[in-house]
């Protein structure tokens, strides 16, 4: 039963209806977006900007390509030496990025920083890529590419509770945008193979600890499972079908800032190093989108489908008017296609079902007499002759409430 279920529901199969991705054996594990599926990437990434604004971030863009020198000074290559590509330049070797933070520390060092600045939290889409042996790769869920909705706050060591506990209502703010209500939280402590002394890792531990305790959030251990610069919590999806998915994590950072000699002035003209917070809500969009896919059998939320609406017509007679409904939608943003195949609309209505289009409006004799549109949703919900303007009104209410739910009556 449950091997059918996630035959069913795997989004490599429901791809095939949806179209929004391939992957060619020419470039394994990296994802060659289609425009469906890059419009609901770049939905996505407008989501997360306006949450990013409301939490007051200011987003960058940094190299892909990078020195191996920072990654040798920031210990990341010694311990993820395995996972990195390198290549080589006129007598110089370079590590292709499989994560952010040495990016983000360059742009806070450049140019001094006073307390009064702090906290500084820099945002950013930023491509990783990563060695994952060919045994490992699986459809959107792990690539050798992928696109982390990646940030760190620079912050003082007394901002370092405040900052965490913004960073989980962030987090918590957007999961429930989708629905995710059964969510595990982890706190992982510090591994064996670590950085920095025991003291800076038990006020770290202790202050994650501290945030979680004061937001009621139940969370378990994670024994050893921190990163070798910080203790993290990790925020854990579980799907319709009770499988695990790691997206969000919190990550405290006492270590790098010491490493690249990072620092900004106090109040008393003294050099101090920041506490660096590494935060992700999503983790991984590619992955992300493939969770989604796989949640909600391919019914994305309106807001977030390619196509929102498919304008059908019975016969030729109701084209003009079917174009007109088109061009209302257009006119008020609604991503919209008119089909004027010449096919019969039994076919078009079930390949539409089978594409998850969220809403079909069907143009017969009826709603062109009496300016309507009927419609049927891609969950089988029948509406008959509704006037256009409250259709659209409902669902532009629909989509900028971020609702999951379609309209049933």
């Amino acid at each position: 039963m449950i091997m059918n279920l996630l035959k069913e529901r795997d989004h490599r199969k429901i791809n095939k209806y949806l179209d929004f991705y391939h992957i060619e054996d020419i470039s394994s594990g990296i994802v060659f977006w289609h425009n469906n599926g890059w419009i609901v990437f770049k939905e996505l990434e407008s989501l997360i900007r306006l949450k990013l604004k409301e939490y007051d971030y200011q987003e960058v863009k940094t190299p892909m390509i990078l020195s191996k020198k920072i990654w040798d000074m920031t210990g990341h290559l010694d311990n993820f030496k395995e996972l990195i590509f390198t290549t080589y330049f006129e007598d110089t070797e370079y590590c292709i990025k499989p994560m952010n933070c040495p990016c983000h520390i360059q742009i806070f060092k450049y140019g001094i920083k006073s307390y009064r600045d702090l906290p500084i939290r820099i945002s950013e889409f930023g491509s990783c890529h990563r060695k994952e042996f060919s045994g490992s790769l699986y459809g959107l869920m792990r690539l050798r590419h992928f696109t982390q909705d990646d940030a760190h706050i620079f912050c003082s060591f007394d901002q370092v509770r405040s900052e965490v506990n913004s960073c989980i209502k962030m987090i918590y703010d957007i999961y429930n945008i989708f629905g995710f209500k059964n969510i595990l939280v982890k706190l992982s402590t510090r591994p064996d193979k670590r950085l920095g002394e025991d003291s800076l890792w038990d006020l770290a531990e202790k202050d994650l600890l501290s945030v979680l305790e004061s937001n009621n959030i139940n969370f378990s251990y994670q024994y050893g499972e921190g990163a070798f610069y910080g203790p993290k919590i990790e925020f854990i999806l579980n799907d319709c079908l009770n499988r695990s998915w790691q997206c969000g994590t919190i990550q405290l950072d006492f270590i790098l800032s010491n490493k690249l000699n990072v620092f900004y002035i106090n109040k008393d003209n003294e050099r101090i190093s920041p506490v660096i917070i590494h935060r992700a809500v999503l983790g991984s969009i590619e992955r992300f989108i493939g969770i989604l896919i796989e949640e909600t059998y391919g019914h994305l939320p309106t807001w977030l489908s390619p196509i929102q609406v498919v304008v059908l017509y019975i016969t030729d007679s109701q084209k003009f008017y079917a174009n007109e409904v088109k061009n209302l939608l257009e006119i008020e943003d609604i991503r919209v296609k008119l089909d004027t195949r010449n096919e019969k609309i039994g076919f078009k209505i079930r390949e539409y079902t089978l594409k998850r289009i969220p809403y079909l409006l069907i143009c017969g004799n009826n709603e062109v007499k009496n300016n309507t549109v009927s419609i049927r949703t891609c969950l089988g919900k029948k509406i008959n002759n509704i006037f256009l303007c409250v259709f659209i009104n409902r669902l532009k209410k629909e989509i900028d409430n971020y609702s999951i739910n379609k309209m049933e009556n």
